[in-house]
């Protein structure tokens, strides 16, 4: 153990919460692939989300988060320094309400399945679209997530962060702007989107939405309605990432067409393979390494741009050491 993680191992700031060293990272991720995490931490809530922010960056210590896992392709190497998953922070409440309109929080721990199951369950409108959507409300919120032309954003009333700041680092809120949010970009993500926590990253701590009261049998329906769609057009036949790629309006045509017409459905790279039945989704087909994966997305790009001219910008988020 270098000497990083033994000032870790002997800091009752960690033991307070759940830290494992060399932490296998595939059964947390929807792609099953990637090294271990020199180190994951579990915050017990925010206060101590907190003090180890500030704890991290005094010490020098590299450190980067992980949401549900869907949206990120980790490294073979894994990921150096401390990963943190804010899955404690994991409460839904009702804080305010009028005749119309219900207000909700949500931590970034919650899954956004469940939080659409909650709001079936609370007969509120509002989130049908977001039914079986892998990962969680952090990740959700980060990456202004997108289904069947609904946005995140489109429900955002406000979010709670907190400012990673070295010795400033300090909690704030945020009240949505239109003109910060477009399609798959939100105010929270830096440039290049990147899972490591550099200084002044605005991480979401929970989130606030406005829904709608509503029929409860009605909402059940069209968020099961999402899921079962979700399921027809194979999202969980293989682990992947969901969409591999971002749409682009300018390009004319979605980049699961784009790659369908290339001839691309079905080409292999070792264990990765673009999935025959979804141009836009790059699976796991059998033990692929995260460097196949990478490749294989790699590849697709070229022969796009070779065969259209355009330039697909992938979704996935890829985390730890590719050096």
């Amino acid at each position: 153990m270098n000497n990083s993680f033994s000032i870790l191992h002997n800091t009752p700031l960690f033991q307070e919460g759940t830290i494992e060293f060399d932490k296998p990272l595939k059964p947390l991720t929807a792609y099953k692939i990637g090294g271990p995490a020199e180190a994951l931490f579990c915050p017990k809530n925010e206060d101590h989300l907190k003090e180890a922010l500030i704890f991290l960056s005094k010490n020098k210590i590299p450190a980067s988060l992980i949401g549900g896992g869907t949206n990120i392709l980790v490294s073979d190497k894994g990921v150096r320094g401390v990963l943190i998953s804010l899955k404690n922070l994991n409460k839904i409440e009702i804080i305010g309400e009028s005749a119309e309109k219900v207000f909700i929080r949500a931590g970034a721990g919650v899954l956004t399945d469940k939080l659409t199951k909650w709001a079936v369950e609370n007969s509120l409108s509002g989130l049908e679209c977001f039914g079986g959507l892998p990962g969680s409300v952090g990740g959700a919120v980060f990456m202004n997530a997108r289904c069947y032309d609904v946005s995140i954003s489109d429900r955002l009333k406000s979010v709670k962060y907190i400012l990673a700041a070295d010795d400033k680092t300090e909690f704030a809120e945020y009240e949505y702007n239109p003109s910060d949010w477009d399609y798959k970009v939100s105010p929270f993500q830096q440039n290049p989107v990147s899972t490591e926590i550099s200084k002044n990253r605005k991480i979401v701590l929970s989130a606030v939405f406005t829904l709608t009261h509503g029929i409860k049998e009605e909402i059940a329906v069209k968020t099961e309605e999402k899921v079962q769609d979700r399921i027809s057009k194979g999202h969980f036949k293989a682990p992947s990432a969901g969409s591999t790629f971002k749409n682009n309006r300018a390009f004319g045509l979605p980049s699961g067409k784009l790659i369908e017409d290339a001839g691309l459905k079905g080409l292999c790279e070792g264990g990765a393979q673009v999935a025959p039945w979804h141009g836009n989704f790059v699976i796991n087909r059998e033990n692929a390494s995260a460097s196949d994966i990478k490749t294989l997305i790699e590849k697709v790009q070229s022969t796009v741009k070779d065969k259209t001219g355009f330039l697909l910008e992938p979704e996935v988020i890829f985390a730890g050491d590719w050096g």
